[in-house]
């Protein structure tokens, strides 16, 4: 399941930033990541917490979720999209509030999953993950905080695309350190992987979630009685194995329509003889037409 896990860049900022500054990111549906290069600042989560950042601290927010960065806490925030920005490459721009020519440097990037933001991984993991929290436990992470530290404060010619793809290589080293020191507590979906009977039920069901699997099949998978099978899974899981493909398979759907899928190839994808019957199942789990969600994909940026 983790191995298929992948995130794709959207966009970057190289900040320059004079005190006093502040500047707010809403919610969005991609990761945001954050590098300090120099200066130091503060972050305050949706909580109304604040995190002190030194230089060198880089943090991912796997959901995206509201945040603001600062020099102090009393200054109020401008939006990020809002700051002026100039491209340096496709995708880099040099942001910069109050015309910096020294203070805070910072690193930032927008990146994107390849899996729907409702996958229990995802849903599971914190708002927000600290490289310096993991960085005891995995090596590679003080080497990579070391070279963006080097990157963010030099100009020279291509470090801003050599930042973005060292942002690429971090955050996925955090995410692997973090499922490797344990995901935090062990409960919920993340136990249910654990079990020895149930996590490889799971695993076959992520690996092919096109697949119409029957309770028949997934019980040959754990080598037990279609209702010993039955029983222990909506003991272990919480929900019937057919609610659970049923979900599996309508958000791997929702994520195809995401890329611009076409609805009559993801319901061929799936099985369905109908693009009408895929309509119906899809609604019934997601609580939207697939239509909807293709609308989204195929529509002009604004």
């Amino acid at each position: 399941m983790l191995k298929g896990l992948r995130l794709d860049g959207v966009e970057y900022g190289r900040c320059r930033f004079e005190a006093p500054w502040a500047t707010a990111f809403p919610g969005e549906a991609d990761a945001r990541f954050h590098f300090v290069g120099s200066g130091g600042c503060r972050l305050k989560v949706e909580t109304g917490e604040w995190l002190v950042l030194a230089p060198g601290d880089a943090v991912l927010l796997p959901r995206g979720s509201v945040h603001v960065i600062a020099s102090g806490e009393d200054v109020a925030p401008k939006p990020f999209r809002f700051l002026g920005r100039k491209e340096v490459c496709t995708g880099v721009y040099d942001v910069q509030c109050n015309c910096a020519t020294g203070g805070s440097v910072m690193f930032t990037g927008a990146m994107r999953f390849n899996v729907d933001r409702q996958h229990p991984l995802l849903e599971m993991m914190p708002d927000l993950i600290l490289a310096s929290d993991l960085a005891a436990t995995d090596p590679a992470i003080p080497h990579l905080l070391e070279a963006m530290g080097r990157e963010v404060e030099m100009d020279r010619v291509g470090a801003a695309g050599i930042l973005a793809r060292l942002a690429d290589v971090l955050t996925a080293t955090l995410i692997r350190a973090w499922v490797e020191r344990g995901c935090g507590e062990a409960r919920g979906w993340l136990a249910a992987v654990r079990n020895p009977d149930v996590g490889r039920v799971l695993a076959a069901i992520h690996l092919d979630p096109a697949r119409d699997w029957s309770v028949a099949e997934l019980a040959r998978v754990m080598g037990a009685s279609r209702s010993g099978f039955a029983a222990r899974f909506a003991e272990v899981v919480g929900e019937t194995p057919a609610r659970y493909v049923a979900r599996v398979r309508m958000h791997q759907a929702r994520q195809w329509l995401s890329d611009g899928t076409r609805v009559a190839i993801v319901a061929e994808r799936l099985g369905y003889d109908a693009e009408a019957s895929f309509s119906r199942a899809f609604k019934r789990v997601i609580g939207a037409p697939p239509s909807v969600f293709r609308r989204v994909a195929v529509s002009p940026a604004a």
